[in-house]
């Protein structure tokens, strides 16, 4: 039985304190695992393009069109963390490949609203060479307690570096 998906750490979550006085080379190793992890999610995206056509972000922006039907392009980019313009680019490319089509909000019509065609509910169904099979590779191989940890680190690293990056641009 596959695990599931790590959810957000909730506030209030005591932290061992062994974690806070981390060696030189325990952060150097963390640091060649994240290396290591980013190094080969961009080796599977190029390969990912050239089998289905669509990169790492656009698959990952198609999964989430397809989950939340009507996602408003703002949503999509909080979703993916990614700046609106880059996502632009990844909805005009999902577009065009006939896999994604916007439609006017009802309630404003400067908006729109972000829906799969029939084309990207069936590249939705697809799995095999995809990103997220391998995630669900290691979900199944994994505990949940050792997933909702990576949850923890990765989630505190990725505030660390937006607020690190927040006090270089002051």
């Amino acid at each position: 039985m596959a695990a599931r998906a790590p959810s957000p750490p909730r506030r209030g979550r005591s932290r061992p304190a062994v974690a806070a006085a981390a060696a030189p080379e325990t952060v150097l190793d963390f640091m060649r695992l994240i290396w290591a992890a980013d190094h080969e999610l961009q080796r599977v995206s190029k390969r990912m393009e050239a089998a289905l056509g669509l990169t790492v972000p656009q698959r990952m922006a198609l999964l989430l069109i397809g989950r939340r039907r009507g996602v408003l392009a703002s949503e999509l980019a909080h979703l993916l963390h990614l700046h609106p313009g880059t996502v632009s680019g990844i909805i005009r490319r999902l577009e065009s490949a006939g896999l994604v089509v916007r439609e006017g909000d009802a309630k404003d019509k400067r908006r729109w609203r972000l829906k799969l065609t029939e084309a990207g509910q069936a590249a939705n169904r697809r799995r095999a060479g995809t990103f997220e099979a391998a995630v669900q590779r290691v979900f199944a191989k994994v505990a949940a307690s050792d997933l909702e940890g990576a949850a923890v680190v990765l989630t505190q690293l990725a505030s660390e570096l937006r607020a690190s990056g927040d006090h270089h641009t002051r």
